[in-house]
Parts: structure tokens; sequence; C-alpha cells
């Protein structure tokens, strides 16, 4: 979907056609971009194949890659207006190359009984390590080869991505059935392999025995198993990479690694109440509040936060600020509205608003130490409560401050306190102020020490929400790795949630026209945009 004004809705593929069912479980893997601070939603329109005419709509159902991520089991669920209900689920892709695989089988054993024969097709599954165990995930089907029970199947193009996560030594599950009309169909056998399996038993002739119930049901024969686009791919090299140590070897854990395992993204906001801000009560200034139009404040804290609040279950946020004089004593972190936590992106901006009827006085000088080192704790007693619990969690202090801070070295001093935290810091400078000193904080970081700060010039981006938070938020997934990283904390395996447990969501109303073109393809014939403002 098209978020941006200039940009068009792209058209990432469909899946097969799944006949006479109303429970599908499509094989077909599309394959997205995402950047954390960039929003990315996805539009599925489910239609009723017609063979003579136009094929129908069934419904449609938006998903939004950063919610996925962030959901338990990287699973939700929207109910659709026809009826029914989709599940859709997101996965780290890794992995190059692609596998060109035909295959056939010899003297398959037939379900059909004695006046008729099977019509076989195959599906492949991999193995997926899920909370509880290992699990199958089905990933490819093959055409339907009709009333044969010696089938050549179509070659087929997979990638490694898809089929195994680029390790050819993962398991992969091959299950023959026999198609059926009702959409019933009877398993005539299977067998276990690998990609390095099935390019061996190519490389050397070598069929295998397909079983069902532990008995022997047929043969299968593997015609061609090519790899392209994956390094070494001949097939000496190949078959002398299923060692041990070539099955064990696993590239380094990522942001997607970390969030789908569960870990969550907690996240404080400080915001600056120092006199240079200017009176709130005069229009034009930057905490002045208008009902019709949000100031950069509230620009700022909604932009980053409604990208934040997709990976934190509670989305319950500590506000605190800074820089305001209560009793004649200038306070350098107090609490924003009346509870200790906000609920929801709404809630900030309320706890925002509450201050203004607090009887504040907008002072100096701007100190922001004891948020840094209050964030710096509520993360470190997060993530210590999260670990005794089986859980992971990472914390983000967002500062929206009008200028510079008023002491470098102190403020210097206190992130090399907190470096070593499971924080990170993102600042936004709002107003015309000189953040050069803001900047510095940003650039400094000790050798071989984790960078935990991010500082952005809010009026840089001021024209686009999206552009703030992909600039303000595209720092922290590679810290919060490096945290982890050095501290030996490795993912929790991938949450895999039940059907039951899934919490189904309205329908997302979305204008989306489709045409069907020669040959399958299909293009956006209208809307298709929803596009982001402040």
């Amino acid at each position: 979907i098209a978020n941006r004004a200039g940009e068009k809705p792209t058209v990432l593929g469909r899946t097969e056609v799944i006949k006479n069912t109303l429970n599908p479980e499509w094989t077909k893997v599309f394959v997205v971009d995402y950047e954390l601070g960039t929003p990315a939603k996805i539009a599925v329109t489910i239609f009723d194949e017609v063979s003579k005419g136009d094929n129908k709509s069934m419904g449609v159902a938006m998903f939004d890659i950063g919610e996925l991520l962030g959901a338990r089991g990287c699973t939700k669920a929207r109910s659709l207006r026809g009826g029914g209900i989709l599940h859709a689920q997101v996965r780290k892709s890794q992995g190059s190359g692609v596998l060109r695989l035909q295959m056939e089988g010899q003297k398959l054993k037939n379900t059909e009984g004695f006046l008729r024969k099977s019509d076989p097709f195959f599906e492949m599954s991999r193995r997926v390590n899920a909370a509880g165990g290992q699990v199958w995930d089905n990933v490819v089907k093959s055409d339907v080869v009709m009333d044969d029970l010696s089938p050549k199947w179509n070659e087929i193009a997979v990638e490694l991505s898809i089929l195994c996560g680029g390790d050819k030594d993962c398991p992969i599950l091959v299950k023959v059935f026999d198609h059926e009309s009702n959409g019933d169909h009877d398993l005539m056998g299977q067998f276990e392999t690998s990609v390095n399996g099935l390019v061996e038993a190519c490389s050397k002739n070598n069929a295998i025995t397909m079983t069902k119930k532990g008995k022997p049901t047929g043969t299968i024969v593997i015609t061609k198993a090519e790899i392209s686009g994956a390094g070494d791919t001949s097939v000496e090299s190949q078959v002398a990479g299923m060692s041990i140590s070539s099955a064990t070897r696993s590239s380094p854990p990522n942001f997607v690694d970390y969030i789908s395992g569960g870990c969550e993204l907690n996240v404080v906001v400080g915001i600056d109440f120092t006199g240079s801000n200017g009176d709130p009560r005069v229009a034009g200034t930057l905490h002045h509040i208008d009902p019709n139009s949000m100031n950069d404040y509230e620009k700022a804290i909604k932009s980053i936060l409604s990208i934040l609040s997709k990976y934190d279950s509670d989305k319950k946020y500590p506000v605190y600020g800074f820089g305001a004089k209560y009793d004649g004593v200038v306070r350098h972190c107090f609490q924003c509205g009346p509870t200790e936590e906000a609920n929801g992106v709404d809630g900030v901006m309320d706890a925002y608003h509450s201050v203004f009827k607090s009887g504040l006085i907008l002072s100096a000088p701007t100190d922001v130490t004891e948020v840094i080192r209050t964030a710096a704790a509520r993360a470190q007693s997060s993530l210590e409560a999260a670990i005794a619990e089986g859980r992971q969690s990472y914390t983000i202090l967002l500062i929206v401050t009008d200028g510079a801070v008023s002491d470098i070295q102190a403020t210097a001093a206190c992130l090399k306190e907190v470096h070593d935290c499971p924080l990170s810091i993102v600042m936004v400078g709002v107003g015309n102020a000189d953040f050069s000193g803001m900047k510095f904080l940003d650039d400094l970081h000790q050798p071989g020490k984790r960078d935990i700060v991010q500082f952005v010039p809010f009026n840089e981006h001021s024209k686009d929400p999206i552009d703030l938070s992909s600039t303000t938020l595209n720092e922290i997934p590679g810290q919060l790795v490096g945290y982890f990283s050095s501290k030996g904390i490795a993912p929790l395996t991938s949450v895999r949630v039940a059907e039951d447990d899934i919490v189904v969501e309205d329908e997302e109303e979305i204008d989306l026209s489709l045409d069907f073109e020669g040959e399958g393809d299909i293009v956006v014939s209208g809307g298709g945009e929803q596009f982001n403002h402040w």
C-alpha cells in the first residue's frame, strides 16, 4: 500500500488457487523489505476463481508488517466483511539462492481402488523452531498429474530462503497426496530429506523410498536438483557441505530474531519544559496547544510512538518532564500526568497536556541527565524482571527538546555511565536553536563500545511523519542487537501461538480496485493509498 504522496501501490503477486474449500492454507510466500520506522501495510484480497468470467472478490484484509512483527507469534488475524477470517504470519527471510527441482514417482501405491488411478501431487514443508518444539511449515506445492502412478511433475524453482532459510541441511518433509476435487486429499506417502539430500540423491541417481505408516508406498526419483545464486554450487561442494559443522553453523542474530522471540520494546518519554520554549499561551510558541493542529512536540511524539507501540504489548509509557519550576524549585525529572504510566499514544498526549494545568513555571537550565538515569534504571530492572520470567525487553528513551543541553560534559559523562544498560536514546530537536552540541553527543561514543544515542532535528523532517520516524529509529535495531550480543544473550525461540489464541480484529477498510489481465497478471486500477499526515 502506498503511504507517501508520489508513491504507487505495488502488486507483490498472487497465491496458488485452492479448489473447493473455504478453509484454504496457501503455500505461497511473499518477500517484503521492512525497516523499523517506515510503515509497511499489505492488502490481501481474496477471490473466488471463476473459470469463465470475472473472479469474485470474497473480502480484503490489511496487515501492518510492524504490527505482525510485534504480535505474539508474529501472527495476526482479520475478519472479512463477507464472512470468514484471514490469518497472516511474518518471518525473517534469510539465505540466498534458488533450488530448481524436478521429481518423478515410480510405482506409487494407488489409493483410488481397482478401477481408477490416483492423481498425485506433492507438498514440501520445512522444519521450524517454535515454542514447545519443532513444527512443519508447508511452503511448496506441485502441479497435479492426473490418473498416473508414475507421475512426472513439472520442474519447480523455489528460493532457499523460503524452503530452508538458507540452511541446506534443514530438514524438509515431502508428502505426496492423491488430489480430490472436494479438497480432502488422501496421503499416498512421505519422506524426509534436505536440500543437500535432494542434490546428493540426484547426483548419485539414488531413488528415495516413500512410506505411509511405516510401509513402502513407492519410490521418488530426483531427476533435477540444481542450486543457483548461493555461492559454490558444484555437486561436490554441496555434498561436502553436508558435515556436522556446516549443519550447526548459523548466521548472527538480527533484530527480527529478537522480536520474533518475544522481545518487547519499552518506551520512556522525556519532554523539555524549559523557558526557551516560549509562553504556551501564545500562539506560535513551541508548546502552544491548538485543538485544530498539532505542535511540533505533539507531532514528534505521535510519529515515533505510533511505530514503537507495535512492539509493546501493554502500551504503557512513563512520561517525564524536565526544566520546569514547581514551588520555586527547578525539577529536572518529574512525572507528567496523574499516573506513573500513560496508556497508549493518546494517554501520552493527555499526560503532556496536563502539565500546563499543574501550575508549573517554564524555567532553566536544560538538564536531561536525571531523565536519562531514570530511564536507564527502568530499562535494567525491566530486563531483569523479563529474564526472570523467561522473556526479554529493551527500552528506548525518546527525548523531545527545543535546545542543546546546558552542560555538554555532564551529559556526556551520564551517557558513558549508562551505555552498558539495555537502552537506546533518541533525541528530537524542535525549533530553531543551535543543535551543534546535541550532534556532538550523537557522535560521542567510545571505541569498541556501542553507540546508544541518535539525534534528529525536527525541522529537517517536518513535512513527512514517515521521514521523521524512519530517520529517528533507523539505528535502534543495530543498538538492540549490539547490546544483547555483547551480553551473550541469544534470541528466544520464536513464539508460535495456537489458532484459538489469536485475537481476531475487524476488517480495516481500504479503497482498492484490482484488475486481472492476460496470463494472470494483476494490476491496481484504483486506490491502494493510505498517506500518513500529521
